[in-house]
């Protein structure tokens, strides 16, 4: 009965042996590239984007009783990043990414008179240094290609909000916090080549505290309540 196990067994164990071996030499053919990149534990990297960026306002109770303004929205702007990446991989298909670096912004609130169509602009120029933490889940690998999935927290401060500029133009403007928290999630791709991988990805970021500082004698921070920041990017990312 064993002899007869054992003959059904070993054909079927020398085919999957036949298969795997097939198979790991079509996957070290069509990604030879990921390989030589797999054998390393941590690397770093270069980050460049372009992003669009905005606050969310929610009305306060004085936005009812006041007469002047009808409508208060925030409007997208763009900017751009510049970041370093720092990789620490996890097993084969979750890294760990601090990727600290300046975003270049500019939010506007954007304020319809009641009396009139007309639309007034308040904008917030800023230059941010950003401190995100973020987990990337990896796909398998096809042919030196692989798709990712990311999300973690970010830490932002304002290092513009100090400067004498800024202070003098905050009398007449709405003022916000320097420093903010958010939500981050994106996906990308990589792609692997010899000597760097290149990995073009999205990310939307989400305030998750109120940004606002309340100005009673301003009457455009007056009808606002919380005020929460959004942020849409595009990043193109070299490392190796």
């Amino acid at each position: 009965m064993y002899n007869i196990q054992w003959r059904k067994i070993i054909p079927v164990l020398a085919v999957c042996f036949i298969a795997t071996q097939a198979f790991s030499q079509v996957r070290a053919k069509d990604n030879y590239n990921y390989l030589d990149f797999q054998k390393k534990n941590y690397y770093f990297g270069i980050s460049l984007g372009l992003n669009t960026s905005s606050y969310q306002p929610s009305r306060s109770s004085n936005f009812i009783a006041n007469d002047s303004i009808s409508v208060v929205n925030g409007v997208y702007r763009p900017g751009f990043n510049l970041h370093i990446i720092t990789n620490l991989k996890i097993g084969d298909n979750f890294d760990f990414r601090f990727i600290p670096g300046f975003s270049f912004t500019e939010r506007r609130f954007e304020y319809t008179l009641a009396n009139s169509s007309d639309i007034t602009f308040k904008s917030i120029e800023s230059v941010f240094v950003e401190l995100p933490f973020l987990l990337r889940f990896k796909s398998e690998p096809y042919k030196d290609k692989r798709m990712f999935l990311l999300a973690g927290v970010k830490y932002d401060i304002d290092v513009a909000s100090n400067s004498r500029a800024q202070r003098d133009k905050a009398r007449f403007l709405v003022q916000v916090s320097p420093h903010d928290f958010s939500v981050e999630v994106g996906a990308g791709v990589q792609f692997f080549f010899p000597y760097f991988i290149f990995s073009p990805e999205i990310k939307f970021s989400q305030g998750i505290g109120n940004v606002h500082i309340f100005k009673d004698e301003l009457l455009e921070s007056s009808i606002l309540d919380n005020v929460l920041s959004r942020m849409v990017s595009i990043s193109f990312n070299f490392e190796g």
